[in-house]
């Protein structure tokens, strides 16, 4: 797997101009490693929009190489919502792909090196450490969640991040209702907002896994599954053991805000290895974020600990 991700992004790289590759590089331990946003406005590393066709098809494969073939499509699809969004609010630029690869490091050497797709609503990271893959912290966005107007009205482009909460939450008894809604109205956003590190202090904990029935389990696998799975399936099984080694039993799920649809809701799936948060609060309802957050993994922080300490020692 490592080796076709150096490969293509070797490829992208050769494709650059001095100009472009300077931009779109830049050393491994730079100080902004783990700095991250979803918020529109400019990134570090170079834009897809000024890129050649030739170009910006090899981004794109990268991108495709950071995700399943599912995740993939998703990613793409959250590419091109903003260009409807920007479309329909009139915005400056409509046309442009304001989207940022980043590489960081040197994918032909034997060190550590990552790289990044990242613009409003979309924050896709790879880290390649002795061999191993990190693509966390990942989050994708929705804005509008369903388009209300033009030629792609109706389009939803996240849908299964709401509808496998909502599933879950409609099969919950009340006791288990009482134990999973956290409070009557929604924060505004996620709460670990776009910190380098996940706080979970500040996530709450609702209805835990033990206290769930085996279809309501599958239910809440599905929804883990579902984020994971956005990944590569060597990156999402990982992932998985990971959570199940540390037991499933430890892993809860918290909702905040209204059930009824329309109306601003939030819900946070926690565990020990891993946090998946998500909302749809802003703009009346139709603006999503979600992002899966590893614990351990997030910038490869858990590879480059056992990199550094194996290379010290």
């Amino acid at each position: 797997m490592t080796a076709t991700l150096a490969a293509h992004v070797t490829d992208f790289l050769e494709a650059l101009d001095a100009d472009q590759h300077r931009h779109a590089t830049v050393d491994f331990e730079t100080d902004d490693r783990r700095a991250w946003t979803y918020l529109p406005g400019d990134r570090p590393g170079l834009m897809l929009g000024e890129m050649t066709t030739e170009q910006r098809h090899l981004a794109l494969s990268i991108l495709d190489d950071a995700c399943s073939a599912a995740g993939a499509m998703t990613a793409r699809a959250v590419i091109d919502l903003d260009l409807i969004r920007r479309r329909l609010s009139g915005e400056p630029g409509a046309d442009d792909d304001q989207y940022w690869v980043r590489v960081l490091g040197d994918p032909r050497a034997e060190g550590p090196w990552a790289w990044r797709v990242n613009g409003h609503h979309l924050a896709v990271h790879v880290t390649v450490v002795d061999g191993q893959v990190a693509a966390t912290p990942q989050f994708f966005g929705a804005e509008p969640a369903v388009v209300p107007s033009g030629p792609h009205r109706g389009v939803r482009t996240l849908a299964g991040e709401e509808e496998l909460a909502r599933s879950l939450l409609a099969r919950l008894d009340p006791p288990q209702r009482s134990a999973a809604i956290v409070a009557d109205e929604a924060p505004d956003d996620i709460l670990t907002r776009r910190d380098p590190v996940a706080d979970l202090a500040v996530v709450p904990t609702g209805v835990p896994w033990s206290r769930l029935s085996p279809p309501q389990q599958d239910g809440l696998g599905r929804l883990i599954r579902l984020y994971f799975d956005r990944a590569p399936a060597p990156v999402a099984d990982a992932a998985w053991a990971a959570a199940v080694e540390a037991g499933l039993d430890a892993i809860s799920f918290a909702w905040a805000g209204s059930t009824e649809r329309g109306f601003g809701h939030y819900y946070a799936v926690r565990g020990p290895t891993f946090l998946l948060e998500c909302d749809n609060t802003q703009d009346d309802a139709n603006h999503i974020h979600s992002v899966w957050r590893d614990l351990r993994r997030d910038w490869g922080d858990d590879l480059l600990g056992q990199h550094y300490a194996a290379r010290h020692h």
